[in-house]
């Protein structure tokens, strides 16, 4: 399979602040997430940050973490926030997003978190439940969320470009 790996476009600052902080939990098995979960009560209420690794693993963080310290300040293959519902013994997806405002993925990262969430044994919805739009301006540089379909920069009102654009991106294959 044929994937993005996205680099951290975040501030400086937030990277250093968190280079000493562990890597989030990987998770690849059901069981894993069952003990990251008693580990982390909280998380079923308000849920995660997530990153998917370039070995396609999940990789789970509490809610408040920033993503690049999840991702050991790393590459990943997608990031945002997860939460998981409980019914009966068994585990699933209720919500999940690609917002992380440190590596901004496309939505197109979807394939590497139902990926992810395959092989922990986690079923997934058919997508995110909230997508998110993220465009660098190409006239100030700075990082914007795209909302409602207007792509106008929120800090000088140029025009947003239609495509993702907020680093070089390279493609990465893995296996499924």
């Amino acid at each position: 399979m044929e994937l993005y790996a996205y680099t951290y476009v975040g501030p400086e600052e937030i990277r250093r602040s968190v280079a000493s902080f562990p890597a989030g939990t990987p998770i690849t098995s059901a069981s894993d997430l069952e003990v990251w979960l008693s580990a982390h009560p909280d998380a079923l209420a308000e849920g995660s940050t997530y990153v998917v690794d370039l070995q396609g693993r999940l990789r789970l963080a509490p809610r408040r973490s920033e993503h690049v310290a999840c991702a050991g300040g790393e590459e990943v293959l997608a990031a945002g926030e997860v939460r998981f519902r409980r019914t009966g013994a068994s585990l699933s997806v209720e919500e999940v997003s690609n917002q992380s405002t440190g590596y901004c993925p496309d939505t197109d990262c979807w394939a590497a978190v139902a990926l992810a969430l395959g092989r922990a044994e986690v079923t997934a919805p058919r997508g995110f439940t909230h997508a998110v739009i993220f465009r660098r301006c190409d006239r100030c540089g700075e990082r914007n969320l795209v909302k409602e379909g207007w792509f106008v920069c929120v800090f000088c009102d140029a025009d947003l470009p239609a495509g993702w654009n907020l680093a070089p991106r390279r493609r990465i294959q893995i296996g499924s």
